[in-house]
C-alpha cells in the first residue's frame, strides 16, 4: 500500500484510539460504554480503520473481539503513537509554563531508601509545581514491563550487567558496592577485619532466594566458596531489614548507598567484589519529556559524590 494514498489521507487518530480501546476492553460494547459513544460508532470507526489499512485488525465473535496478527502489530505501534503525542503535549505545556509538569517514576526499594528522597527534595525545591508519581518496582524478570507499556516514564535502580535489553537504554549514575551491614552497637561493627565466613552462624536478614537480589547474594556466597547462611527472615523490604539489623541481633547484605541515607544506627563492612552500577533505564528512541530530563540532570548532580568515589 502507498502511505500517501491509503493511510496518510484516510487514517484518523480517533479511529486508532477507538481500536485500542476495543482491544483493551475486549469487546466493542464495553469500549463504547467506556468511551461514552454508541456501539455503531465504534463499529464504523473499526471499519474505517480496516478500510484505510486494507487489512483486518479485529476478529469478532460472540465472546468479544480480539486483534488479528495485523491488529497486534498496530496495537504496539498505536500505543507508541499516542505516547509520543502525550509527550509532545507535555512539552508544549512545559514550554508555556516551565515550572509545571508530571513524571511517573518506577524505583527499587534500595533507591527509595537512599538517593531518591534527596533527588525528589532538590528537584521540587527548584520546580515546586512539578508532580511526581512514584511506583515501587520489583526487580525481577518482569521489571521492565511497566516501562515497555509506558505506564512509567523511567526506572531508577540497580542495572544488571551486562545490560542486554535491546529496546531500552541504561544510564549509569554511580557504582554501588555491596556491604555487610550490622548494628552500630553489635560486636561485629567493631571488627576491623571481617569475613563472611565469620558470620555463618549469625541471624541473617536476606532477600528471598527466588528474587533478583536474592539470587545475586546466593551467587556471591558461592563465588567465595561458602554455603549461603540460613536466614530466619526473608524480605525485600530494606526498611524492615535495617530496623532488624539496628537491634544489633541481625546482620544483612545491602548496597552501601543505604548507609549514606538515614541509617544512623548501622555500620558496614564493604565486600571485596565488583560494585554493581545504579542508574536510570528508559525506553530507547522514546522522546523524553522536559520533566524527565530535569529529573535525570538533578539525579546526576545528587549522586556526583558517589560517582567520584567509585
Amino acid at each position: 500500500m502507498r502511505w500517501n494514498q491509503r493511510v496518510g489521507r484516510r487514517l484518523k487518530l480517533r479511529d486508532l484510539h477507538i481500536f485500542l480501546a476495543v482491544v483493551q476492553a475486549g469487546s466493542m460494547a464495553k469500549a463504547a460504554a467506556e468511551l461514552s459513544i454508541s456501539q455503531p460508532a465504534v463499529s464504523k470507526a473499526i471499519a474505517d480503520l480496516e478500510y484505510a489499512l486494507g487489512l483486518r485488525v479485529l476478529d469478532r465473535s460472540r465472546h468479544g473481539a480480539e486483534p488479528t496478527m495485523y491488529g497486534q502489530a498496530l496495537v504496539r505501534r498505536g500505543v507508541a503513537i499516542f505516547d509520543e503525542l502525550k509527550q509532545g503535549m507535555e512539552e508544549l505545556e512545559f514550554l508555556a509554563d516551565p515550572t509545571a509538569g508530571e513524571l511517573r517514576i518506577g524505583n527499587s526499594e534500595v533507591t527509595a531508601a537512599s538517593v531518591l528522597p534527596v533527588i525528589v527534595d532538590q528537584l521540587l525545591q527548584q520546580h515546586p509545581r512539578i508532580n511526581l508519581k512514584v511506583f515501587q518496582a520489583v526487580f525481577a524478570t518482569t521489571q521492565y514491563r511497566d516501562l515497555r507499556e509506558r505506564s512509567i516514564d523511567l526506572l531508577l535502580g540497580r542495572i544488571p550487567t551486562p545490560f542486554v535489553e535491546e529496546d531500552l537504554e541504561a544510564q549509569v549514575l554511580f557504582d554501588d558496592p555491596i556491604a555487610v551491614i550490622a548494628g552500630r552497637e553489635s560486636r561485629w561493627a567493631r571488627c576491623r577485619k571481617l569475613k563472611l565466613s565469620d558470620l555463618a552462624n549469625e541471624r541473617w536478614v536476606l532477600p528471598p532466594p527466588e528474587s533478583l537480589p536474592g539470587s545475586a547474594i546466593t551467587s556471591l556466597f558461592h563465588v567465595l566458596g561458602l554455603d549461603e547462611p540460613r536466614a530466619p527472615v526473608a524480605t525485600l523490604s530494606v526498611h524492615l531489614a535495617c530496623n532488624l539489623v539496628a537491634t544489633g541481633r541481625f546482620v544483612t547484605i545491602l548496597p552501601s548507598s543505604i548507609l549514606r541515607s538515614s541509617a544512623k544506627d548501622l555500620s558496614l563492612k564493604e565486600l571485596p567484589i565488583q560494585p554493581r552500577p545504579a542508574g536510570i533505564v528508559t525506553l530507547k528512541n522514546r522522546t523524553l519529556s522536559p520533566v524527565a530530563r530535569l529529573f535525570i540532570d538533578c539525579a546526576r548532580a545528587v549522586v556526583k559524590p558517589l560517582a567520584k568515589s567509585k
